[in-house]
C-alpha cells in the first residue's frame, strides 16, 4: 500500500448506502480488508472512526487508504452484464422515471438466488446500470407470483423507497383467483401468524421453527396461525373484497395488504377457507374447478406511490397470460374492478 490518503464525499444518489458497501464500489478490496481498515483507523468518516454498517448522508466525507498509488474509482456494475439480459428486462419495463423502474414479473422467475434458483431478477439488475449504480430491489415477490416489482436507480432512491413500504404510505393491491367465495364478501383479515417446518410428529404436520434448531428445507416453510406473544410472531392485516365470483366455485378476489409478512395473502385466503387457485402451499379442501390455466392465481396489480409534490405515481401491471386465460374461462370482465387500483376498497 502507498502512503496516499484521499478523502471523496458522498453524493445525494449515494445517501443510505452501508459505508462497507461504498467504499468496494470504489477500491477494490475485500470485505475482510474493508472491515481491517476500519478496525484500524484508516478509512474515517468526517474525521471519526465508523462501523462498516454505518449508512452515510450526502455531504460526508470519507477518508480512504490507496493501494498502490491507485486512485479511488467508481466501479461499472454493467461492464460484466450480459446484453440478453439487458434486453430481457427492458421487455418487462411497464414504468420508469429518474429513480425507479417497476417491471411486470412473470410467474415462476425468482426475484432472487436461493438453493436450486436459476435465473432471477436481482442476478440480472447489473446490465440495466447507468453509471456506478446498480439498480437495487425494493421488496420482493413470491416465485411464482406475478406482477408489480420495484426497483430503485441508486441507494438514495432506495432508502426513499424502502421507508414508503414500510411506512405503510404506499398502497400495494393485488389480484387473486381463489376456490370458492370469501364470506362476507368484503372486510378486513387481522390475525397474528409465525413461521412453521413440517413436523410429522403432530396431527397439523407443522410446527413453529425454534432459533436453535436448524431448518430442514427453506422451500418448505410456511406460515401458521399463532397467539400473540408466541416468539417470532407477526401481526398481519389485509382488506379484502370480492369483484366478481363464477358461482361458488370461484372468485375473483381484490387484495389490500396492510403489513408485509412472508406469505401474508396467500395464507390469509386460506384462513377464510377460500385458498388462491394454484396454491399448493396454502391449500384448502374445497373442491378445486376443472378446465382452469395450470399456476399461482395471484398477481401483484398496482402499486400507488407517493409524492412529495403532485399527484401519487400510480404503476399497473397487465395480467399474466395464465389468469388472464383463468379470467375468459370463468367469464371476469376486468373493466369490473374500476379504472382506479383502490376502487374494490372505496
Amino acid at each position: 500500500m502507498s502512503g496516499q490518503i484521499i478523502t471523496e464525499t458522498v453524493t445525494d444518489k449515494e445517501e443510505g448506502t452501508r459505508l462497507d458497501r461504498w467504499i468496494k464500489r470504489r477500491v477494490p478490496v475485500t470485505q475482510g480488508q474493508v472491515e481491517k481498515w476500519l478496525r484500524t483507523g484508516q478509512v474515517r468518516v468526517d474525521g471519526g472512526r465508523a462501523k462498516a454498517n454505518m449508512r452515510l448522508e450526502a455531504g460526508m466525507a470519507v477518508r480512504l487508504p490507496i493501494l498502490d498509488g491507485e486512485a479511488p474509482r467508481q466501479r461499472d456494475p454493467a461492464a460484466n452484464a450480459s446484453q440478453k439480459d439487458r434486453e430481457f428486462l427492458k421487455e418487462l419495463i411497464i414504468y420508469e422515471d429518474d429513480e425507479m423502474i417497476a417491471f411486470n414479473k412473470p410467474a415462476g422467475l425468482a426475484v432472487q438466488g436461493g438453493s436450486g434458483q436459476g435465473r432471477h431478477i436481482d442476478g440480472m439488475l447489473p446490465a440495466l446500470s447507468e453509471g456506478e449504480h446498480r439498480p437495487v430491489l425494493v421488496h420482493r415477490l413470491d416465485k411464482d407470483t406475478s406482477g408489480v416489482l420495484l426497483v430503485a436507480k441508486y441507494p438514495a432512491a432506495a432508502a426513499r423507497l424502502g421507508e414508503l413500504f414500510r411506512g405503510r404510505e404506499m398502497d400495494k393491491v393485488y389480484w387473486a383467483v381463489t376456490v370458492g367465495v370469501p364470506n362476507p364478501p368484503f372486510g378486513q383479515i387481522r390475525c397474528w401468524m409465525v413461521k412453521g417446518v413440517p413436523d410429522d410428529r403432530e396431527e397439523s404436520g407443522w410446527r413453529p421453527v425454534s432459533p436453535n434448531v436448524k431448518r430442514r428445507d427453506a422451500d418448505r416453510e410456511r406460515m401458521i396461525r399463532t397467539a400473540q406473544g408466541v416468539e417470532g410472531a407477526k401481526h398481519s392485516i389485509t382488506d379484502y373484497a370480492v369483484i366478481s365470483t363464477a358461482g361458488q366455485k370461484a372468485a375473483w378476489v381484490a387484495l389490500k395488504p396492510l403489513t408485509g409478512r412472508m406469505h401474508q395473502l396467500r395464507f390469509h385466503m386460506l384462513e377464510m377457507d377460500t385458498s388462491i387457485l394454484g396454491d399448493f402451499k396454502y391449500q384448502s379442501r374445497r373442491e378445486v374447478p376443472n378446465g382452469l390455466a395450470p399456476g399461482l392465481h395471484l398477481h401483484a396489480r398496482a402499486l400507488i406511490i407517493p409524492r412529495p409534490i403532485g399527484k401519487p405515481i400510480s404503476i399497473i401491471a397487465p395480467l399474466s397470460p395464465h389468469m388472464k386465460e383463468t379470467f375468459e374461462t370463468l367469464g371476469f370482465l376486468e373493466q369490473e374492478a374500476g379504472k382506479n387500483p383502490l376502487a374494490p376498497f372505496v
